[in-house]
């Protein structure tokens, strides 16, 4: 394919790549895709050797640091200054945009962003456009979207781009094609590149140089021919309406110079107040995400440049739940995340069951929590991601911007139990809570509840507790639970000692 050519439908009628079937059924709960998630051995060995190695630059660089804990807390109070004024910033920041050139339009949820994003690439006459930092997009599900109107989106993140031609799905935050090891990454390129562009090299290896050769290759006549460009944004300054955007590898660059047309999706908690506070963030940031003690590449942009660069440029600010989460005192603290991903590195349940188990762009603890803060938990997954955890608190001590994880998990649990309550669903719960707090609060009531269970023990002749039918079966399935011992320990403790003693 030339520089000149536009793209050509594959034999599905597709421009590009289909996402995974089970992305466009509606989702498992998290119990049940975690069950998929630790059955797949490659996958699991992929997230233990990828996450380790990540969990040690990130130590190392961080080590380095001596005042590192006096930036996490500077982060968190520009980040929580923020949001307690964000209507205000968010005013500046569309003004300075003006000022600078841009055009600044508002969206209140996905649908909302789709239309104007397919309404602007239909005014350039264009067919096709590519793409960088583009979790946001992936929320809204713009790729689809565009691809429903008749136009071509191209990722260009290396990691993006190996979930796409695999018709895959982002699987970590920062490094989305995780999940797959080189050899997978070789066969998806030699089967698929040659569908929507320029095909692999033949003989292609598996050696990292050459399949970033082969990337390269494939991209480079996407970037020169195509004139649209679409970005997410890491930070957006109020004070002077720049836009800023970090990355490993130079495509962000190549689509923030080289397009006609820069279409920008910036989700409305990016604001920061000044460029003063962005200095904080671009020390935490890489040391937190990459184990690097700076960004290759920092790009910053604030309108067009006559002569130079874009001369179109559009920024779209996206709630899409973000002032949901804004109006809870305690969940709002979630939109301090910079989409770090260091608890995902750190997460035991992520790094065991990955993250399409989270049935979201945004996976682990930070998704667990993100994601009814953002949605609601009016659906089964949602409902069921608070409960992704262990609450080992790990997630909590890496955290760059300190979000308390854990606490906003418990959050979340809460509030799922009460939506329960209101719609008086799963009332076997609340009766054992009950009954548990009967039991707990006399200790008559615990001593004649150990009695009752010690006798148990006593006439049953088994050692662990098997699957229990109703509603005990959700956790007795996967667990070996001990059988109650014959003697309680007060009944032990009046046998073996003396009560003067």
């Amino acid at each position: 394919m030339t520089a000149t050519e536009q793209p050509r439908r594959d034999k599905d009628g597709r421009l590009t790549p289909a996402p995974p079937e089970w992305t466009t059924r509606p989702a498992l709960p998290f119990p049940e895709a975690a069950v998929k998630g630790l059955e797949n051995q490659v996958q699991r060995a992929n997230l233990r050797h990828a996450t380790g190695t990540i969990r040690a630059k990130r130590a190392r660089v961080v080590a380095e640091v001596e005042n590192w804990q006096d930036l996490r807390s500077a982060g968190e109070a520009i980040k929580n200054r923020t949001l307690r004024h964000l209507d205000q910033h968010l005013e500046t920041l569309e003004a300075s945009l003006t000022k600078a050139g841009a055009t600044v339009h508002w969206a209140r949820d996905a649908a909302d962003a789709n239309r104007i994003i397919v309404d602007l690439v239909r005014a350039t006459g264009e067919r096709e456009v590519t793409k960088v930092k583009s979790m946001v997009t992936q929320e809204i599900g713009m790729n689809e979207a565009l691809e429903e109107a008749g136009i071509a989106a191209w990722e260009t993140d290396l990691a993006e781009l190996i979930v796409q031609l695999g018709h895959d799905f982002p699987s970590h935050i920062l490094v989305p094609a995780i999940h797959r090891n080189r050899g997978e990454i070789r066969e998806i390129f030699r089967e698929e590149m040659g569908v929507y562009g320029t095909p692999a090299p033949e003989g292609l290896s598996e050696q990292p140089v050459e399949l970033a050769g082969a990337a390269r290759t494939h991209l480079r006549n996407k970037f020169l021919r195509t004139k649209v460009a679409i970005s997410g944004a890491n930070f957006a300054v109020a004070e002077t309406g720049t836009l800023v955007v970090v990355e490993s590898e130079g495509n962000g660059r190549m689509n923030l110079t080289l397009p006609e047309t820069l279409i920008s999706v910036v989700g409305i908690e990016k604001v920061l107040p000044t460029v003063a506070d962005l200095e904080v963030f671009l020390c935490l940031l890489p040391r937190s995400s990459t184990g690097e003690r700076m960004n290759p590449y920092t790009s910053m942009w604030s309108g067009p440049t006559p002569g130079d660069g874009p001369q179109n440029v559009h920024v779209i600010l996206l709630d899409n739940g973000r002032t949901n989460a804004l109006a809870d005192p305690k969940g709002r603290e979630a939109l301090r995340c910079i989409r770090c991903s260091a608890c995902l590195n750190i997460c035991p349940v992520y790094e065991r069951v990955g993250g399409h188990a989270y049935g979201s762009v945004y996976p682990g603890p930070i998704g667990a929590i993100l994601n009814p803060q953002l949605r609601g938990v009016d659906n089964p997954i949602d409902k069921s991601l608070p409960f992704a955890s262990s609450l080992c608190g790990a997630c909590t001590e890496v955290c760059p911007v300190k979000i308390p994880i854990a606490d906003l998990l418990v959050h979340e649990r809460h509030r799922v139990v009460e939506e329960k309550k209101r719609h008086q669903l799963n009332q076997f719960e609340p009766a054992m809570m009950k009954a548990a707090s009967w039991v707990m609060a006399d200790h008559k009531h615990l001593e004649a509840a150990g009695a009752a269970s010690s006798l148990a023990g006593k006439l049953l002749p088994i050692r662990t507790i098997g699957p229990l039918p109703g509603p005990l079966s959700r956790w007795t399935q996967n667990r070996d639970v001990p059988m109650v011992p014959a003697q309680t320990f007060r009944q032990w403790w009046k046998e073996n000692h003396d009560e003067r003693a």
